[in-house]
């Protein structure tokens, strides 16, 4: 933690510097400034400090005057012997305020408000960015159907399988409804996860989850039966047993 100190008076600041050493030796004072003109020029020239510890009356005016003349976007600590500040001040920056004489406990009280408001915010920061950089999913997560004159959405976790029979391309959820989609299986295939979704063969194209069973097939080939079952073989080429397996063995 970098520090800056703003204050006018020697002993404050050599008490303030000791208090801070016995809190944490790590934390490391980047300045100490006795004037609003001195804070100003430095904060001008300088990197924003992780903190501010500031005396509401230095030596050339109200420390307030600061935010007026260049940006501060770290957070402050406000000390002083006077309290007729404290709602100013709270208007620029301000996570506490210590009044004169600043004792040990005070300080270290502000200094973990300090910690734990820069762990809530930066916690949340990661998340936001994570969650504006994680790629989104190109799959479907649902999938338009036809009933009738009437279409819907069905969510992909419903869907148990699709199939193509006289041309058309049918979805059987896990509850066994059965929808008309308006799309060949090579386009489905393509918008779904492969994870979730496997091409059995020319016909079928299911869910991992309807698969109820598998079995060897005469040469090399595979037999799978389906969940909701269905009146006919439904068999894996040979060509695709393997990955089918694997496919199965995630």
């Amino acid at each position: 933690m970098k520090i800056l100190i703003i204050e006018d008076e020697k002993p404050a600041v050599i008490n303030l510097t000791q208090m801070i050493d016995k809190y944490d030796p790590a934390i490391k004072i980047v300045a100490e400034i006795g004037t609003v003109k001195g804070a100003v020029q430095w904060l001008e020239k300088n990197e924003q400090p992780d903190l501010i510890l500031l005396d509401i009356q230095l030596a050339d005016g109200l420390s307030l005057e600061i935010f007026k003349h260049c940006p501060v976007t770290c957070p402050v600590i406000f000390t002083t012997a006077y309290d007729e500040h404290i709602l100013e001040a709270f208007n620029y920056n301000c996570i506490d305020y210590l009044l004169k004489p600043i004792k040990q406990e005070k300080l270290n009280n502000a200094l973990n408000k300090y910690l734990k408001l820069k762990s809530h915010f930066t916690q949340n920061l990661v998340s936001l960015l994570n969650d504006l950089t994680e790629p989104k999913s190109k799959y479907k997560k649902r999938i338009t159907v036809k009933k009738g004159l009437d279409f819907q959405s069905i969510k992909t976790d419903d869907i148990a399988f699709f199939y193509t029979e006289y041309k058309m391309v049918f979805l059987i959820t896990n509850d066994r409804e059965k929808f008309v989609v308006d799309k060949p299986l090579t386009d489905l295939e393509n918008e779904l996860d492969p994870e979730a979704f496997f091409r059995i063969n020319r016909k079928y194209l299911a869910g991992i989850n309807a698969i109820s069973k598998f079995k060897s097939y005469e040469k090399g080939r595979l037999q799978v039966e389906l969940n909701p079952q269905v009146g006919e073989e439904i068999i894996v080429s040979q060509e695709k047993a393997a990955s089918f397996k694997k496919w199965m063995d995630r």
